[in-house]
């Protein structure tokens, strides 16, 4: 009488076999679904222009601090070098307290908040 609870040898290696085969191949399909579907990184063409805008803006950036011009017009802000400024703030310091009135008044002058827009229905 044959043992059907015990297969023999054989079988039990076919079985191993075929299973460490199965296991394989899954593995081969995953690696290759993962090489074919995998896209670019997300941000690569996002990055190449934000690097592009960042660039720009600090070479303006370095224009703006060689050169004179407006801050805020309206308000009557200028902007001026660097080298400019530190000439005129050694020759304020020359009467200190004169200047230091003149750096407040000019601040709150600067940092005064926009007059309020004109309500047509009031």
């Amino acid at each position: 009488m044959e043992n059907v609870n015990n297969p023999g040898k054989g079988k039990c290696a076919i079985y191993v076999v075929a299973i460490l085969a199965t296991f394989l191949l899954m593995a081969f399909l995953v690696k290759q679904m993962v090489r074919v579907t995998n896209p670019a990184p997300v941000g690569a063409a996002r990055a190449t222009t934000r690097a592009k805008d960042n660039a720009d803006i600090r070479a303006a950036g370095v224009e703006a601090a060689k050169n004179w011009g407006y801050a805020d017009q309206p308000r009557g802000i200028t902007r001026l070098p660097i080298d400019e400024a530190m000439k005129i703030t050694i020759q304020g310091y020359q009467n200190a307290a004169d200047f230091r009135k003149d750096l407040l008044a000019r601040s709150e002058k600067a940092s005064a908040p926009p007059p309020k827009a004109k309500n047509d229905f009031e």
